[in-house]
């Protein structure tokens, strides 16, 4: 695809004069740095459920208003050199420089700069922006400019395969070496002859979905040999192909297999041991419709699958009957979404050259096959003006210097494949976009599910595209068009007007986007004139990408599109240790809409209270709209999201990554709403996501509030049948076959014994096997009948609490010191072993009202005057499953105590005050998804994070972990 270029294109001086750089936001005679307070930290990084040290880095220095979470994700993640050497990069003055001394060597070599001055203020400003986190380029370029790797700049690739066993291999080797790499890659499998087309040979061919278990198979093994983080890829098919709906019905019949598999004992958790068993889970997969199958649907008509050698029509279906298959799919496992085909290819700016037949894997970047897409993101929320406005001029400028930059980077850009390389050089495809959007909306008192709202979102996305095409054609004057302008002039021109079009018919609300749409409506103007004279240096300038990371290193409140994910964060402190806070742009959105100092601070406190506004003491009902948000008590509706991200999508050269997310109560009627609907706004791409409709997502203690409500109900109406039904009769409740069990080995008065207990399905306690003795004793038969006693008594329903209560205290001998930090005395064994089953087996608030306590419980009553635990002790069952470190033993002085004076812990129940009404904390959080579920009571449908453990939240298509800043998807 190598297009014949100019000189100037390819890196020779430019023969005309360069940019001239204006001073806008560094101070001149005064290097950036210097303005900035800087300070070193400590970065130790856990994993918190094995405490164990992943990562740890002293000393590192950042600038003072940097967060915690901030300085440890970009010391982790970005600074480059082995721990502990000296050639390892210490602070963000390292990281910055080598990034920017690149960009400004290779701008001065390619003629980009009109002077060694211009040169010279570019880096300044270029340092100053992202030292103050005003904007970040994507990941790679951290991973590698600079450094003596590739100079890999993309995160985003599209390739190619067509229908021939090189090809098909091919795709296999050039997918690795990009997943190697870190990065994902997509790519459409219609050219591919279907299972029901001949092959040359005579027999049938194997179809694109055999070919699809091998590359899953490959992605899966790429993954597991080393990465952090899943396989990002993206596989799309034609709507037309006759092996479409085995394509739709591939994960969701893995996702059954799935269901099965876990009902069995199977773990089949995401990065669970047996999730491996199941094909197809390593890509999203993606239908691309065209608008003759969409306007079947809405007609009710017959449409046709086409045969790939030919075009000729070998099947008829019914368009309807598809389209619901499609969407019963995406209700059962979020697969696949849609990609509207004519919409995409009608704002293609290089049509001549080739279609665009599928994105990358998390849905933004589209273009040509075989090219990379390299991405930066401006934080919106560094714009926003002290009187609330956003500043326009001040945005124009900074997307100026950033679009620029990013053109310079594919001058010294490596790529994975010569083909890839040689496309993105002809078509230097860019992708400008932004984060904190949900942030910024909220902030200016605008709603996100609000005409206010999209307005303003619509006129900055304007205006931040609109600026990067006409930076693009004054670039195109320094350093030649991209080499593939001659041949799509017309097309690429034809777009621009499409932008300015859709410009004009922006209807501003206020005063704040009326001016934001002045400035956008004067740079597509310059764009359309510009472009007659000097074509583009870039096909393509701008998407809308998760910003998982990146959002992370510069302090965004909210990824790319996306809304607030909550009110109330989870926030990390200087030194260790976190801290639950209210989003700090909900005090200056209630200043904005009028609210004073008294009723801002009551409103706020409710927030951190119950996490939401619902009810707020003096918030108006017409206000709450402005702090809806992703999750929670107040969660946006689904078309709220579709119509965000219509009114964005055409001033986007690419697309939009962001899901859809519906409540696990959502119908498949939903679902093809919200797929139609997209299509008539003139979105690119939809997808969608169901809570809990995926058995791979690690949930935190269960489902959410609906399910328990509705779970509590249906027992309810089941036990009003029962007593209407029966009269009541003892069932024995009898274990599995096959059951779990824990084995105890403990000493009493220096009398040893083994106990062996085992629980139901549902890990209560089922029954105990005693062993004292020598076998053939008089106490080994006494402990055999008893044993069976009580397990009958079990199973026929005899609660456990009863037989704590009556057998512990009982005395006589053997008793006294015991070897378990929980029961350190005993006044029999019948003392400790219901103590220690209780231990095992009863929630802290069934254990507190009989005055039973763990050592660390016990321990920290000492310390604070509490029971109360952090974390609720687990069951056996759940012991069995995941050992855990025994319990710290209790200071000794408490143990000398309860030795002389015959008096433990456990015996002080009825003087506790504390004791038979204990308060019971909720898990510790580690995210503000956990913390989210913590105080709302509802299940964030999420992952867990591969690195660190932690829940992950949702960051546009893919998600991102708070806690270390991983992704699950490519950028």
């Amino acid at each position: 695809m190598t297009e014949t270029a100019n000189p100037t294109a390819a890196g020779a001086k430019s023969a005309g004069k360069g940019l001239k750089i204006e001073r806008i936001f560094s101070t001149e005679g005064v290097h950036p740095y210097d303005e900035l307070t800087w300070e070193r930290r400590d970065v130790v990084q856990t994993n918190w459920k094995t405490g164990e040290t992943v990562f740890e880095q002293r000393g590192v220095e950042f600038p003072d208003f940097w967060s915690v979470n901030a300085s440890t994700i970009v010391t982790t993640k970005y600074f480059r050199g082995a721990v502990g050497t000296p050639e390892r990069e210490t602070g963000l003055k390292q990281l910055i420089d080598r990034v920017v001394g690149k960009y400004v060597e290779a701008g001065i070599a390619n003629g980009y700069f009109d002077t060694d001055a211009d040169a010279e203020v570019f880096e300044h400003e270029l340092t100053w922006l992202l030292a103050h986190q005003y904007f970040s380029f994507n990941s790679p370029v951290w991973f590698n400019v600079g450094t003596q790797s590739p100079q890999q700049v993309s995160a985003c690739f599209i390739l190619s395969v067509d229908d021939s066993m090189d090809s098909i291999l091919n795709w296999y080797k050039e997918e690795g070496f990009i997943f190697k790499g870190g990065s994902g890659a997509g790519l459409n499998l219609s050219r591919i002859r279907s299972s029901k087309e001949l092959l040359s040979s005579g027999g049938t061919a194997s179809g694109p979905v055999s070919f699809m278990r091998g590359a899953d198979a490959s992605a899966g093994t790429i993954k597991s040999g080393g990465a952090t983080r899943r396989a990002a890829k993206m596989v799309v098919l034609d709507v037309d192909h006759p092996d479409i709906e085995e394509f739709v019905e591939t994960k969701w019949r893995e996702e059954d297999k799935i269901r099965a598999l876990r009902d069995a004992g199977f773990d089949m958790d995401l990065g669970g041991k047996d999730i491996t068993s199941v094909q197809y889970q390593n890509a999203n997969n993606s239908v691309r419709v065209t608008d003759e199958f969409m306007r079947a649907v809405e007609d009710g008509t017959e449409f046709g699958l086409r045969a790939r050698k030919t075009g000729e029509v070998i099947e008829t279906v019914d368009a309807r009957t598809l389209f619901r298959k499609i969407s019963e799919a995406a209700w059962a496992c979020a697969d696949p979404g849609l990609q509207y085909d004519d919409t995409i290819n009608d704002w293609h700016t290089n049509p001549e050259t080739g279609r665009i037949t599928a994105s990358n894997p998390c849905s933004e970047y589209m273009s040509l096959d075989n090219s990379s897409c390299n991405l930066a993101s401006l934080n919106l929320l560094k714009f926003l003006k002290d009187d609330d406005t956003f500043d326009a001029e001040l945005f124009t400028k900074a997307v100026e210097l950033i679009i620029t930059a990013m053109d310079i980077s594919i001058c010294f850009a490596d790529f994975p494949t010569e083909p890839i390389g040689e496309t993105t050089r002809d078509y230097r495809q860019l992708g400008i976009g932004y984060a904190n959007l949900g942030a910024l909306l909220m902030a200016m008192g605008l709603g996100y599910d609000s005409d206010g709202g999209r307005a303003m979102a619509a006129t900055i996305t304007s205006l931040m595209t609109g600026t990067s095409y006409r930076r693009s054609a004054e670039l195109a004057a320094i350093v030649g068009p991209y080499a593939g302008y001659a041949r799509n002039a017309e097309a690429h021109n034809r777009v621009m007007r499409k932008h300015q079009a859709a410009n004009d018919t922006v209807r501003p609300l206020h005063v704040a986007d009326t001016e934001v749409h002045k400035a956008a409506t004067k740079e597509w103007a310059q764009v359309v004139e510009l472009g007659k004279v000097n074509g583009f240096r870039n096909a393509q300038a701008s998407v809308l990408a998760p910003t998982g990371t990146i959002g992370f290193m510069m302090d965004c409140d909210t990824t790319g599109i996306e809304p607030d994910f909550s009110l109330v964060k989870f926030k990390k402190l200087v030194g260790g240790g976190s801290m639950q806070i209210v989003n700090q742009t909900i005090p200056r959105a209630l200043k904005k809409l009028g609210y004073d100092e008294e009723k801002i601070e009551a409103i706020v406190a409710y927030i951190a209270e119950h996490g939401h506004v619902v009810d707020a003491p003096g918030l108006k009902t017409e206000h709450y709209e402005v702090f809806d948000t992703a999750m929670g008590e107040r969660a946006l509706k689904p078309m709220g999201h579709v119509k965000m991200m219509a009114a964005c999508q055409p001033f986007l050269s690419g697309a939009i990554s962001k899901t859809v997310n519906l409540p696990e109560t959502a119908t498949v009627e939903e679902i093809e709403d919200i797929y139609l609907q997209s299509w008539k706004l003139g979105l690119k791409a939809t997808a969608v996501y169901r809570d809990n409709c995926k058995v791979g997502q690690p949930l935190a203690d269960g489902g959410g509030k609906a399910k328990k409500d509705a779970a509590d109900a249906e027992a309810a109406e089941v036990v009003e049948k029962v007593v209407e039904k029966v009269v009541y009769a003892p069932t024995r409740k009898r274990l599995p076959k096959a059951r779990r069990s824990l084995t105890t080995s403990f000493t009493v008065g220096g009398a040893e014994g083994y106990m062996t207990s085992g629980a139901h399905e549902d890990g209560s306690l089922g029954e105990i096997f005693l062993k004292l003795g020598k076998q053939g004793s008089t106490l080994a038969g006494v402990m055999d009948a008893f044993s069976i006693a009580v397990s009958i008594g079990l199973q026929y329903g005899v609660p456990l609490e009863t037989y704590v209560s009556k057998f512990t205290n009982l005395r006589f001998e053997p008793a006294g010191l015991t070897d378990d930090p929980d029961v350190r005395m005993s006044q029999s064994i019948m003392d400790y072993i219901f103590r220690r089953l209780a231990l095992d087996y009863l929630s802290f608030e069934e254990r507190s009202m009989l005055g039973i306590y763990s050592a660390e419980e016990r321990q920290r009553h000492l310390e604070t005057g509490s029971y109360e635990p952090i974390e609720e002790t687990g069951s056996a069952a759940e012991l069995v499953e995941k050992p855990t470190a025994s319990a710290p033993v209790v200071e000794a002085a408490t143990v000398v105590e309860e030795a002389v004076h015959g008096r433990h812990e456990t015996s002080d129940a009825d003087e506790d005050p504390l004791a038979g009404a204990p308060k019971v904390e909720p898990k510790v959080a580690h995210t503000s998804a956990e913390l989210l579920e913590q105080i709302t009571g509802h299940a964030v449908d999420s992952p867990l994070c591969m690195t660190c453990g932690t829940k992950m939240r949702p960051a546009g298509s893919c998600y991102v972990c708070e806690g270390c800043g991983s992704t699950s998807g490519c950028s």
